[in-house]
């Protein structure tokens, strides 16, 4: 037997690019992104993942964009509710395993104390909402899957809250960013490595595994202390914390998004760094 074919979707998003490479240690990866693969396109999805056959489907696309999903529910459903049922159901069909992110704006952010994978869901938006949907077609469909909740991606790709903050940075003396605001940055790569290492445990292993974690860096902060982690304590630019009502948005954000870590650690026996120590990697790592 050969070795396994994986199919990796969002090729070019975060987390998905850095898995490109990272999951070449434990199969031939089909990666594909958006102009090859448009997970809007039911009939697509169906014909890639025949076409290519996969052990293992690692879906990490999405539809992200937060503040816009409000205006294009029906696009940001297609591809975070749909496009992970129909994956689901092709991966059941062909006895493969799904791998497949999901996100902390599942919750409402009521909470002060961390999340476990079974506290009441309650998005406040639809971005969340449309991922908790995905969820739930994930698990109607009966496949071997496992669901990873995480939160607050950056890397050095891509866009994100760390190119953000270096990008105004550089063109402004003073930032503006929400203090009340908790949860969990979570390098891109961190993630990767860590979906890579239980992929690598073995597919059979994983199927066995199946179900919903919440995979995250240790710690918290909020966008304010994010900010200033970035750019660390000179004099320019100025951070100014605001609060949330400062600073409107078109979706509703939660107020605390932090993730209870226990469960993936007890099942897979490992957990991931603490964030600042992360992203002290990450601002030291070449793009």
């Amino acid at each position: 037997m050969g070795r396994p074919a994986i199919l990796l979707t969002g090729a070019e998003g975060q987390i998905g690019s850095e898995l490109k490479r990272l999951l070449a240690a434990s199969g031939e990866v089909v990666a594909v992104d958006r102009r090859m693969l448009d997970l809007a396109d039911p009939d697509a999805i169906v014909a890639v993942v025949r076409r290519v056959k996969p052990s293992l489907i690692v879906n990490a696309g999405a539809y992200t964009a937060v503040d816009r999903a409000e205006s294009e529910p029906e696009v940001a459903r297609a591809v975070n509710a749909r496009a992970p049922r129909i994956l689901a159901e092709e991966a059941k069909r062909a006895s493969a395993v799904l791998v497949h992110f999901s996100t902390d704006y599942v919750f409402d952010g009521k909470r002060t104390t961390p999340y476990s994978e079974d506290a009441p869901t309650a998005p406040l938006n639809v971005y969340g909402q449309t991922k908790l949907e995905g969820e739930q077609a994930i698990a109607q469909a009966g496949a071997r899957a496992i669901v990873l909740r995480t939160s607050w991606v950056y890397g050095l790709t891509g866009k994100n809250f760390l190119l953000t903050m270096r990008k105004l940075a550089a063109e402004r003396d003073e930032l503006r960013i929400v203090a009340d605001q908790i949860g969990v940055p979570n390098w891109s790569r961190t993630l990767a490595a860590s979906t890579a290492r239980i992929v690598g445990a073995g597919l059979d292993a994983l199927g066995e595994r199946s179900g919903v974690y919440h995979l995250s860096c240790k710690g918290e902060a909020s966008w304010y202390e994010f900010a200033r982690a970035i750019l660390g304590e000179g004099p320019k630019p100025r951070i100014v914390p605001v609060t949330t009502a400062d600073y409107p948005t078109p979706a509703r954000r939660p107020a605390y998004g932090v993730l209870d870590t226990s469960r993936f650690e007890s099942t897979f026996g490992f957990a991931l760094p603490r964030w600042r120590d992360a992203l002290a990697e990450c601002l030291g790592s070449p793009a």
